[in-house]
């Protein structure tokens, strides 16, 4: 089996040494960037599966490379940042990261979150059997990872796909803010109410018609949220 390929941004080399020896150990390939600008270039020619993005770096920073990327790529993202500030963690998430890990970590914990990561992007076999779900005018083809609003397909990153995914596949139970974090994002998670608040916000954008008053997604107010089966 192909080793999953992680791109590194960052203009630390200390810290890019360190993470090739620990993800290459981890049986992982390790290609390194100096700063966003070089890691678009590197993109298009080496197609990670993972992206490691610091967001201090010279020439673009992690900001504006996630940004551009974000306008053509749905690679996940971990950001890892010496930004601890809670208003960074949630505009990164915001603009499409799938993880916020500030500097300094421990690589147990940065092991467990890139784990965590690919699974929400590796393709699951719960669901495939499954005929394809349809609410209103929202259908979700679970064996071809496919969302459809009112006919038009919907581009959606792992991370998103993968809520919805849990909520269609258990279409009216209203999941608990814990339960859904851990279904989605792995056991690791639980604590990160933002995670989960963003990406509800994230996905409203993208398939309701007015993301401030839902018809498909619903807040039940203290507990978490249900995707309506009935429209």
């Amino acid at each position: 089996m192909k080793p999953s390929r992680i791109l590194v941004v960052d203009d630390e080399a200390p810290l890019v040494k360190l993470l090739r020896s620990c993800l290459r150990t981890e049986g992982y390939d390790v290609i390194a960037a100096l700063n966003g600008a070089d890691a678009l270039d590197m993109m298009e020619r080496e197609v990670p599966d993972l992206i490691i993005l610091d967001l201090m770096m010279p020439v673009m920073d992690g900001v504006e490379f996630l940004r551009r990327m974000r306008e053509w790529s749905q690679t996940p993202v971990l950001v890892l940042s010496g930004r601890q500030n809670q208003q960074n963690k949630v505009e990164c998430l915001d603009m499409g990261a799938d993880d916020y890990l500030a500097k300094p970590f421990g690589v147990d914990e940065l092991l467990a979150r890139i784990r965590a990561i690919l699974r929400r992007a590796t393709p699951s076999a719960e669901g495939l059997d499954r005929p394809n779900f349809t609410t209103g005018g929202l259908r979700v083809d679970f064996s071809r990872r496919r969302v459809v609003v009112d006919g038009a397909d919907v581009a959606l990153t792992a991370t998103e796909y993968s809520l919805l995914r849990q909520l269609a596949l258990e279409c009216g139970k209203v999941f608990g803010h814990a339960e859904l974090l851990k279904r989605v994002w792995g056991p690791e998670y639980g604590d990160e109410l933002e995670y989960l608040h963003v990406y509800m916000s994230r996905l409203r954008r993208k398939i309701e018609a007015d993301p401030r008053h839902p018809k498909y997604i619903k807040t039940i107010p203290g507990v978490g949220y249900m995707l309506q089966d009935r429209l």
